[in-house]
């Protein structure tokens, strides 16, 4: 029974965690008006899907991380009360957060729900120097490089931008009127391409993550778990994507195609290296902080809906931490 009950509860986080991450790297690409909801939402789908297929090749450090060991004891790691503990504080957790419309993060809710489980069932302590090392360190700072980076990158790129506009505009030539539309057409296939490689990364980083719930308990093989937190997540951001993405796309800063390339850039990159090396990043950290980022250079920031996103962040933790601990309580 709470084998079955850890299967379905580790694919509704997976479902929830779709609903909430799926169309962020398309966030930019929809809030710049480049794409409409529907097609930018198929591209996300479709870049997710082969992201989580990936992961089972090269993202295998991330599902030891998440499976607890080395938080808790081995044992404990292992067991499927523990990963049921888990998935039920997260999924809950970020749900609610969906239905909210906050783009918040799935591997802060699972870091939540490894400690509140830890709490709950472990007869020693947690080992927090792990904890902050391995987990909130990365977390933490992940959002701050991210809006450097980004900022700076948008200020280069509307830089190389800007003059070839200038070069162009005093060019008289008739063969540049008539391709005064191709930097626009380039910035636009940049930007898709650069949204696709974000959805790629996110489910090349997260997919390992949710698996390891099912790996770590042998509820199925390490194939067989990414394959269908895959297509749980799949199915979640089809349904359920769209409050979180009007809330990245429409509110918290007002995207041009500069800002949307120059962000999903920056959150490409770390995202894809943080997968690499093992290094449990939160996407949404990522792209909202390289939003933040873009839109602080440009200064088009609604600042107090940055306020509540980042509110919520702060409540992610204790939330999952909270629920984690209860469920762990009446696992027991």
């Amino acid at each position: 029974m709470i084998i079955l009950l850890l299967g379905f509860t580790a694919l509704f986080l997976a479902f929830s965690n779709g609903a909430n991450d799926n169309f962020k790297g398309f966030a930019t690409v929809w809030g710049s008006a480049s794409l409409s909801y529907r097609r930018a939402l198929i591209f996300a789908s479709i870049a997710t899907l082969l992201g989580g297929i990936t992961s089972v090749l090269i993202a295998d450090a991330l599902v030891q991380q998440f499976s607890g060991k080395g938080l808790v004891g081995d044992e404990l790691a292992n067991a499927p009360q523990f990963a049921l503990a888990v998935a039920g504080g997260a999924a809950i957790t970020v749900i609610l957060a969906t239905r909210l419309g906050f783009p918040i993060s799935t591997t802060h809710a699972l870091v939540g729900g490894l400690v509140g489980a830890g709490l709950a069932q472990s007869e020693t302590s947690i080992n927090l120097g792990n904890l902050g090392a391995k987990f909130v360190l990365p977390l933490l700072t992940s959002p701050f490089l991210s809006a450097f980076l980004a900022f700076a990158a948008y200020l280069v790129i509307r830089q190389v931008r800007r003059r070839k506009r200038l070069s162009a505009e005093s060019t008289k030539l008739e063969i540049a009127e008539q391709t005064n539309d191709r930097p626009a057409k380039a910035m636009d296939a940049v930007h898709y391409l650069s949204a696709t490689s974000i959805c790629f990364a996110r489910g090349v980083n997260d997919t390992p993550k949710l698996a390891a719930l099912l790996i770590g308990t042998q509820v199925a093989t390490p194939a067989y778990s990414a394959l269908a937190v895959t297509a749980a997540m799949v199915v979640g951001g089809w349904l359920l994507s769209r409050r979180v993405a009007e809330t990245m796309s429409l509110k918290i800063n007002r995207l041009d195609a500069t800002q949307g390339v120059s962000a999903n850039l920056i959150t490409a990159g770390l995202v894809l290296c943080a997968s690499r090396f093992g290094l449990p990043v939160s996407t949404t950290h990522v792209s909202v902080g390289s939003i933040i980022g873009t839109g602080a250079a440009a200064g088009t920031l609604d600042l107090s809906m940055v306020r509540n996103v980042i509110l919520s962040w702060v409540a992610t933790l204790p939330i999952a931490a909270t629920i984690a601990f209860l469920v762990g309580i009446a696992a027991a």
